[in-house]
């Protein structure tokens, strides 16, 4: 509510064409300047309540603020067509209201770290926050497959979220803690080294509205694996697409991709040079052009 008002307030005394806000937690404060000023409003949707919880337990009060602004916005801008799909089926907006706009990827140059593969044991990597949404648990007991055949591999599970004592407790029923790192939430360099380490990324989420890290590890030429149900699934091929659910499968990308280095080195080479072609310049100029747009419609 603090954040609406002052909101409101700085759009009383600066000159603007259009408001564009994101997510649920700014689109209070989008409406009540489009009330005031009569601007047109556009509606930017990284992530819905549904991909937040993976469709269980969705917390109503939520959920009715993102159809409320999706019902006032003049525009609804998703991050890919997985979400714009989503959109229409549960919040019963009109196909023709989204615009879909990819997110991009920022190619700065990368830290290099003197780390050579192939003298240390596999390291398989889960990044990203441990909560319902991104699927650690399917990552763990894809890990339990995989220990049963190459008990020399090690899993690495780096970030935090609210999922992380249940899947520590997990990996402890699975009898596999001592193949299994948790790093705790890193940055910086820490990032850039563990994506360089690592032979395979996986990303099993059960709903991911793009999703960055994916690109991010094939930045390093990391060999990746991706859920299907996802966004970034959309801009990029040289990559495994997996369901989140099918453990097996993971399991089976991830033998494939250490057990035979011309794949391995196939995926990193075409993956490293597919990802240069995403970029944030491009996503900005398409959020241009709907600016454009509105503003001769409306």
């Amino acid at each position: 509510m603090r954040y609406k008002q002052i909101i409101t307030q700085l759009t009383q005394e600066e000159q603007f064409d259009i408001i564009h806000a994101h997510d649920w937690m700014t689109i209070q404060a989008g409406m009540s300047t489009k009330a005031i000023n009569t601007k047109p409003l556009l509606f930017h949707i990284h992530a819905t309540e549904f991909d937040r919880t993976g469709g269980n337990s969705v917390n109503s009060h939520v959920y009715a603020i993102e159809k409320y602004g999706m019902e006032g916005a003049d525009k609804v801008i998703t991050v890919s067509n997985f979400t714009k799909q989503k959109i229409i089926n549960h919040y019963n907006i009109n196909p023709a209201k989204i615009s879909v706009i990819h997110n991009g990827i920022s190619h700065q140059e990368n830290t290099e770290i003197p780390f050579q593969k192939e003298l240390h044991k596999p390291i398989v990597l889960f990044l990203g926050r441990i909560t319902l949404q991104k699927g650690p648990d399917y990552f763990v007991r894809a890990a339990k497959k995989i220990l049963n055949y190459r008990p020399d591999i090690t899993f690495v599970i780096a970030g935090s979220g609210d999922m992380e004592p249940r899947i520590i407790e997990e990996v402890a029923a699975l009898g596999i803690a001592d193949k299994v790192l948790f790093t705790g939430h890193l940055r910086g360099t820490a990032i850039d080294r563990i994506y360089q380490m690592a032979n395979v990324f996986v990303m099993p989420s059960v709903s991911e509205p793009f999703g960055l890290t994916p690109l991010e590890a094939m930045t390093y030429g990391t060999p990746t694996i991706i859920s299907k149900q996802s966004g970034v699934s959309e801009v990029i091929n040289h990559c495994f697409k997996v369901d989140f659910w099918d453990i097996d499968q993971i399991a089976n990308q991830i033998l494939a991709i250490l057990d035979y280095s011309e794949l391995a080195n196939e995926l990193s080479k075409n993956g490293k040079q597919e990802v240069q072609k995403i970029n944030w310049e491009e996503t900005a100029d398409q959020c241009i052009r709907l600016y454009k747009q509105t503003l001769e419609i409306i």
